[in-house]
């Protein structure tokens, strides 16, 4: 059981990014930008804004550049791309649109890796050096991603050792931040407790993310044993928007307000507006065309009373 609740839970938003990436709606820049600044007011220290892929892989986030030049920055809100290879850093770090932070991704599994990256680990790690090397000297971050690490739709279970070889091989390289993914909701309590316990015995609470879907309704259940077991950071998709295109019928990131929603009542502080959240994620279904995966816009917090029946 947890007993303190007095450190914070620091969520990054990532709906722009994840979110947007498989909707099959065009997202036009304007409003992607207006959505960001809106989350930008919205009292987020993180924010994954977008990614620098290409745009025959990706023609959603296509227009990164016109993002990260687009958007009003707020003082003390990082903001994320993902890359994912060098031509990507090289975008990302462009005078007019430069990143506070690039992500890099690379899968556990061998198998979700050729399907997602079309290549092998050992060539994501061998480019991944080659980002670390060209941003060397500048005052961006890395963080780097492990994709499915609770668990991968083709090889199954996946093995802590190998989690924790990637983490020392990310660590050896460079890079300093690492996230922990749960690409389509394989995840349970129990493993996240113990994994997350022996990572932090390797990399600071400050530097470590958890990414966790919401595939079979786990969830907020990973976020609160991933706290308790030390994790102080969440990846969150406004609306739960999002999922991976190699999971049939998974569900997206776990939903941001309702991630806020969950802190708010046990006491656990995370400095959002929660209101402002709601507000706009009840406007997410007008600008994608259809309905968002979040409970607490269509149910309201439990302080939002109803008349009594007559």
């Amino acid at each position: 059981m947890i007993t303190d609740f007095s450190e914070a839970l620091i969520v990054q938003e990532v709906s722009p990014r994840d979110g947007l990436q498989i909707e099959p709606t065009w997202v036009e820049t304007v409003d992607k930008i207006a959505l960001i600044d809106q989350l930008s007011l919205a009292g987020f220290s993180r924010i994954e804004a977008g990614s620098f892929v290409s745009p025959k892989a990706i023609p959603a986030l296509r227009d990164g550049e016109q993002v990260f030049k687009g958007i009003a920055r707020q003082p003390g809100v990082i903001y994320v791309a993902l890359i994912p290879n060098l031509k990507g850093a090289q975008r990302a770090l462009a005078a007019e649109a430069e990143a506070d932070e690039l992500n890099l991704v690379m899968s556990a599994s061998q198998t979700h890796n050729l399907a997602n990256m079309r290549m092998r680990c050992e060539a994501s790690l061998a480019a991944f050096g080659e980002i670390v090397q060209y941003v060397d000297g500048s005052r961006v971050r890395l963080n780097g991603s492990i994709a499915t690490t609770f668990g991968c739709p083709f090889e199954g279970k996946i093995d802590e050792d190998r989690v924790l070889q990637i983490v020392e091989a990310y660590q050896e390289l460079g890079i300093q931040g690492i996230t922990l993914a749960d690409t389509t909701g394989m995840a349970n309590p129990r493993q996240v407790d113990r994994l997350v316990r022996r990572v932090l015995q390797r990399v600071s609470p400050a530097d470590l993310t958890l990414h966790f879907h919401n595939t079979r309704g786990l969830g907020l259940c990973n976020v609160l044993a991933a706290y308790e077991a030390g994790a102080r950071r969440f990846d969150a998709a406004l609306g739960g928007l999002g999922g991976c295109p190699f999971a049939p019928g998974a569900s997206g990131n776990i939903c941001t307000e309702d991630l806020v929603n969950l802190c708010d009542e046990i006491g656990i502080h995370t400095g959002i507006d929660l209101p402002l959240l709601l507000k706009l994620s009840r406007g997410l279904p007008a600008l994608l065309g259809h309905e968002v995966p979040g409970q607490l816009a269509k149910a309201g917090r439990n302080c939002d009373l109803h008349p009594t029946p007559s």
